[in-house]
Order: structure tokens, then sequence, then C-alpha cells
């Protein structure tokens, strides 16, 4: 009898062990569910708050969510001029590498133009910015990632900043939608066949 209990106790205290433990594990994914904050030298100039906002742009897919952005108006009438809004809002774990206004500003007028008025060649540059996988701010350092265009990008970090293909600048990175994470870059990614021109 003393020894069934005994025998009781000792399972009960391993139970208790294991559940221990367990109780801690189950508790991490809430931890671990905390999104980074954004970062970049561009990030500050995001709206505070709003559907605009870095925290705003969380409830949204990634066309939604850039058209609520202020910083990226020129990409969201490309987006729509190309009819690819609702393929980047059903996607599901994508990376853009969004250009802002800015990065359109470098490209001359006339061959802005141009490319806006070729839905294929236009089709072509703005999948060239999508990658069918979660790219987060660490595997950027030394990274070769396949687009949704077909051709790579690549990416990599000098003096503490993101370069992609050598030649655009992760300006904010980190920046979480519904259904992709967003990369903020000061220039427009061309394929390797259109790199002279977007005209």
């Amino acid at each position: 009898m003393n020894t069934n209990l005994t025998r009781r106790g000792t399972v009960a205290a391993g139970v208790g062990t294991l559940l221990i433990p367990l109780a801690l594990m189950l508790g991490t994914p809430a931890q671990a569910d905390v999104r980074a904050e954004p970062v970049g030298p561009a990030c500050a100039s995001l709206p505070q708050e709003g559907e605009g906002s870095a925290e705003g742009m969380v409830d949204d897919p990634v066309a939604t969510a850039a058209s609520n952005n202020p910083e990226l108006s020129t990409l969201t009438a490309a987006i729509e001029q190309a009819g690819l809004a609702d393929t980047l809002n059903d996607a599901e774990n994508i990376t853009v590498f969004a250009p802002t206004d800015e990065a359109f500003e470098k490209v001359p007028q006339a061959d802005l133009d141009a490319l806006l008025a070729d839905e294929d060649q236009l089709t072509e540059v703005l999948t060239y910015h999508v990658v069918g996988e979660e790219v987060a701010p660490g595997d950027l350092a030394d990274g070769t990632f396949e687009t949704l265009q077909g051709d790579d990008l690549t990416t990599d970090e000098v003096d503490g900043a993101y370069i992609v293909n050598d030649s655009a600048k992760v300006v904010c990175g980190d920046l979480e939608t519904e259904n992709a994470t967003v990369h903020l870059v000061d220039t427009v990614l061309l394929p390797p066949e259109s790199t002279s021109s977007p005209s």
C-alpha cells in the first residue's frame, strides 16, 4: 500500500516536471510572434498612425497596403496599370522590394511614360521586384533570390546598408503586410535584359 502511494507520488512528480517546460514552450509562440520594428532612414517619413503606417499596413494584403502608403503612390499606380493588384493581394508569403516615389523620380519622365504605356514590359519590371518567399532582413546580407518575373536578384550588405543588385539601397526594411514582407528601395530594379533603360 505504501509502495503504491510512493509510486504514484513519483509518477505525479515526474508528470509535473514535464508539464512545467511544456507550459513554458506553449508560451513561447506569443513572444516569438512579436514583429521587429522596420529599420532604415526612410522609415521616419512613414505616417505614424493610420492605414499607411507600419502598424496599419500589417492588416492589409500588400497591394492594398501599398495604396495606403504615401511613399508608394507611383508604385501603386503602376500596379493598377499592369492589373497586378489582385495577383499580389492573393499571393502568400511573398517579399516585395518596393520602389519609393523618389526611386521612380530617378527614371527619366519619357522612359517612365513609355514603361507605363507598355503593359507587358511594365508587368516584367514589377514582377522582378517580387520574390515568391519571405525574405527577412537577416537574409539580405548575402542572398540570391528568384523573382516572380523569372530572373534572380541579388542582395548584399555594404557599410551596414542592404543593397539590391549592387544599385538599389533598402531605405526601410521589414515592413509587414497581411501576406508579404516589404523592403522599400531607392531605385527601380530592372530585369537583366532591361538594364539599359525601362523603355
